[in-house]
């Protein structure tokens, strides 16, 4: 006789919509976490009303292009204190674009205009197992993922670094399981190497998936999913956060 795994409905989640609106910060602090990864914090009283209620948020922030016109970047707000009127934005240097040479060229003082975000994808608290893979530009929302999640949590992650020298460490009371997979930067929309890491995984039903990567890398990883390890659809949410040779491209893949 064999068993069929009885995997429960779509997981309860409350979509939330805020206003829109342009915030003018100021650059309060430059870090390099890692030596690809740029986490700048931005402070000002437009902060005091700034919403912030799930992990993979994201704003857009303005800067000027090489020809001095204004361009638009996507990114996800590692940390927020409302009480402190702090954002803090991490900037993974994976390209040349205006993006990461505004970040290079940051100091304290410099002013930046933040938007957003439209809205969050808050899940219920009755979600305590995640499976989160990603590759760098997905840091962000699986540290802060990790960092909020409470001590009844269980999640392992998967991430994808060009090193040793990118791993970063997350303080959390959550049970955390975390996987570094190596893979050149020459290679970051190969899929292999995560795939590799993934192969015969087992993913308990209730397990909320969450998947952002290079768009050709999120869909492979969750094709794998669904028709290897065969996972509900319902279940996972993927992204791509960007896509190989396009600026300011991504696609969501649920």
């Amino acid at each position: 006789m064999t068993s069929q795994t009885i995997y429960p409905d779509a997981p309860k989640a409350e979509r939330m919509r805020h206003d829109l609106k342009r915030r003018s910060l100021a650059v309060s602090t430059v870090e390099r976490v890692t030596p690809n990864m740029l986490r700048i914090t931005l402070t000002g009283p437009d902060l005091a009303d700034f919403p912030s209620a799930a992990p993979d948020d994201h704003v857009k922030i303005f800067i000027d292009g090489v020809d001095g016109q204004p361009q638009m970047r996507d990114y996800t707000p590692r940390r927020f204190n409302r009480d402190a009127c702090e954002l803090v934005l991490d900037f993974a240097l994976h390209e040349a674009g205006p993006a990461t040479a505004w970040a290079l060229s940051a100091k304290p003082g410099d002013p930046l205009t933040v938007g957003g975000p439209r809205g969050s994808l808050v899940l219920s608290p009755d979600i305590k197992r995640f499976l989160l893979i990603g590759d760098e530009t997905a840091l962000p929302a699986i540290g802060r993922r990790i960092e909020e999640a409470g001590a009844d949590v269980e999640i392992t992650a998967y991430v994808a670094v060009t090193g040793p020298g990118e791993l970063q460490v997350f303080d959390s009371p959550a049970d955390v399981a975390l996987t570094w997979v190596y893979r050149p930067a020459e290679d970051a929309a190969s899929a292999q190497r995560l795939l590799g890491a993934l192969e015969g995984i087992v993913v308990a039903p209730g397990t909320y998936v969450w998947i952002a990567a290079e768009a050709s890398v999120a869909r492979a990883v969750h094709t794998h999913l669904v028709e290897s390890a065969g996972y509900p659809l319902a279940w996972i949410k993927a992204s791509g956060y960007w896509l190989l040779g396009q600026a300011d491209a991504h696609e969501k893949l649920d």
